[in-house]
């Protein structure tokens, strides 16, 4: 299985990643970094990958990492956002989920809106 680092000036987490396409295409780009954006406890970066939609999901789990196909974003799920429902973490549209955090996912509250944001291999 593939590990990643996520890191940000004051947080260090790492995730696994799934065996999907969006999941290697992500691997192959990396080191990825970014400014990080904040959508309730959801964070999102551009990342420079055009990918098309995979199996996509349009609610997520705690922890799960997720392309977003309709931003070119990376998606990073520690909480509800604002248009989730109770016991539901809601993304803004569907995502490609291609990995989870093996790291405490709340450890993403001390990420600041702008923040720089690197994805690296581990």
């Amino acid at each position: 299985m593939k590990k990643i680092k996520i890191t940000t000036s004051n947080v260090s987490v790492h995730a696994e990643l799934n065996d999907t396409n969006t999941a290697e295409s992500i691997w192959q780009a990396l080191p990825i970094s970014g400014s990080a954006h904040l959508w309730g406890q959801e964070i999102y970066f551009i990342i420079p990958l055009k990918l098309d939609s995979e199996d996509g999901k349009e609610t997520v789990q705690l922890g799960d990492l997720g392309y977003w196909p309709e931003g070119k974003a990376f998606c990073i799920f520690f909480g509800q956002t604002p248009i989730s429902g109770p016991d539901e973490i809601r993304p803004a549209s569907a995502v490609n989920v291609f990995g989870k955090l093996t790291g405490d996912p709340k450890a993403f509250l001390e990420v600041l809106e702008g923040d720089s944001i690197t994805i690296q291999r581990d």
